[in-house]
């Protein structure tokens, strides 16, 4: 099993097998966008276009389980992230990450995360990084800034 096991609903209602990623390094994001966390879009799109000619994708997934940080629908949230913050990267629909609910994706995530398996994901803005064939190589906190990542995911490139 890996993050290429599963799909996931983009933004536009489209379900997207993750296998479509094989091959490529992710960094997988629980975003919102009512969040003190939420500038950290202009890093993670800075991060993002640093890397487009390379085989690299952020893929975010907004969710509302902090605060109800992420109160709109998927339209909202879509014209929120490209008006305000530029974000070109793939967002999917919003998911939960912890609890029954939880996405398939975060269950396994939270699950297969070096060092912090089983515990809940803390808060929005939380980072996972994946390598080329789908395995959770290293988990970040939410105040992880991603420009701080930009080496580690360099190196696996």
């Amino acid at each position: 099993m890996s993050v290429h096991s599963f799909t996931a609903e983009t933004l536009q209602g489209k379900e997207l097998p993750l296998s479509e990623y094989s091959g490529k390094v992710l960094l997988i994001v629980n975003t919102a966008s009512k969040c003190g966390l939420t500038p950290q879009y202009v890093g993670l799109q800075e991060l993002y276009t640093s890397f487009e000619d390379k085989p690299f994708e952020i893929l975010g997934f907004p969710c509302n389980q902090f605060g109800a940080q992420e109160p709109g629908s998927e339209e909202e949230i879509e014209e929120f992230c490209s008006i305000n913050y530029g974000v070109s990267f793939p967002m999917f629909a919003k998911v939960d990450v912890n609890g029954e609910e939880a996405h398939p994706l975060y269950k396994y995530l939270t699950n297969e995360a070096p060092h912090v398996p089983h515990e809940d994901i803390p808060w929005n803005f939380t980072k996972f990084l994946i390598d080329q064939d789908g395995r959770v190589v290293k988990r970040f906190e939410p105040t992880t800034e991603p420009s701080s990542l930009k080496k580690e995911i360099e190196e696996m490139l």
